[in-house]
């Protein structure tokens, strides 16, 4: 069964699919989109043994020259240097590329960053698609249009925002997931949950043991309940960005999590914290300082902090540095004026900005999240 959510931007409108097959459909779904007659498949050395063959395949019986850019996996290759050897292949490729071209990104969040921010400057902007391929990707990075990489000081500093054409998300290939980058997108899930729409963190709850079942390697989730998941959250996505598209106002409401996450993340080491571990962790911290403050009950929090349990992943971590983490802080693309700008939940369903969250606060949060 295919379910779309639009993204309503005006005139740069575009539809979110998720479906199962949709892989196998994306020469003739391009075709359909946009018109072109080329595209530059941009995915990494992980998922271009596992999908590359077969986007290739699929571009190639709809009639459109095509080229795959590889790049190694990993969030330590989310560098600039990636982006310019990208562009190399972008740019030297024989025909030159057109803004016709299409570039399509095919891969987990850190492919869609970089493959869209390449879109982004290519030539001053080509099309982009998103074929996300990790559950983190699908509903979360893929939909919104920011892009970029990391940089020494901190993550996703350098980018841009650049909506994608369309988003094709098949749930079949979450299947080749290991389990641990399932889980690695449930956080994102969880997120959604708490900003907009308490009934999902029921369902979140209530699937925990059938999102994460596999058998021999091989995750066996309901393609169903997966697609539930899935398009629950691209709408709440969806929703919130084409309010804000450049996060001047409500869309910060995404950054729920993230301040002390980002922080942990890059403190801890991006190739020894998955992205949506540190998320968890930001949102038990977040939560710490609401409840101190008496926005948010205990039992709400507690919540939380049980269903990321039930989804076996981390509450507490040991190694922090809380002097490390603060600086990285202060270096936060979120702090306005220097101030850093926390998201906290008043109740399951619903958060606001706040920016006077002190040190002592900060303090306290962090020894929360500690072992």
């Amino acid at each position: 069964m295919s379910r779309t959510v639009s993204v309503e931007l005006g005139e740069r409108r575009y539809g979110i699919t998720i479906a199962p097959g949709l892989l196998d459909q994306l020469g003739r779904r391009l075709v359909e989109l946009t018109g072109a007659r080329r595209a530059i498949v941009i995915t990494d050395s992980n998922v271009s043994e596992l999908y590359g063959s077969r986007a290739l395949a699929a571009l190639s019986e709809a009639g459109l020259d095509r080229l795959e850019l590889c790049f190694a996996a990993g969030e330590t290759h989310k560098t600039l240097a990636t982006v310019s050897k990208l562009l190399d292949g972008v740019l030297r490729h024989s025909p030159a590329i057109d803004r016709k071209t299409v570039i399509v990104a095919l891969g987990g969040g850190v492919v869609g960053d970089v493959a869209g921010f390449v879109a982004a400057v290519a030539l001053r902007g080509l099309r982009v698609v998103q074929v996300p391929t990790s559950l983190l990707a699908c509903v979360d990075s893929s939909v919104g249009g920011k892009t970029g990489v990391d940089h020494a000081a901190g993550k996703n500093l350098i980018g841009a925002f650049h909506q994608p054409r369309a988003v094709l998300i098949d749930v079949d290939t979450l299947r080749t997931l290991p389990a641990a980058e399932l889980r690695n997108g449930l956080p994102e899930c969880v997120k959604h949950a708490v900003i907009r729409d308490a009934s999902l963190l029921d369902f979140i709850r209530d699937h925990a043991v059938d999102l994460l079942a596999g058998e021999d390697g091989r995750l066996t989730f309901d393609a169903e309940v997966m697609s539930e998941l899935i398009s629950r959250n691209v709408a709440i996505k969806a929703a919130v960005v084409a309010g804000d598209e450049h996060e001047v106002g409500v869309r910060s409401h995404l950054n729920f999590g993230h301040t002390i996450g980002h922080a942990v993340e890059a403190t801890i080491g991006y190739d020894k914290l998955r992205h949506g571990e540190a998320v968890a962790l930001g949102m038990i911290a977040a939560n710490d300082i609401a409840v101190r403050r008496d926005l948010l009950s205990a039992d709400a929090a507690e919540a939380v902090r049980s269903v990321l349990g039930a989804l076996d992943l981390p509450v507490r971590i040991d190694g922090l540095d809380l002097p490390a983490i603060r600086e990285t802080m202060l270096h936060d693309k979120k702090a306005d004026a220097g101030r850093l700008r926390f998201i906290l939940a008043d109740s399951l369903g619903h958060v606001d900005i706040y920016d006077d969250v002190t040190d002592a606060e900060i303090t306290t949060a962090v020894k929360a999240i500690s072992c």
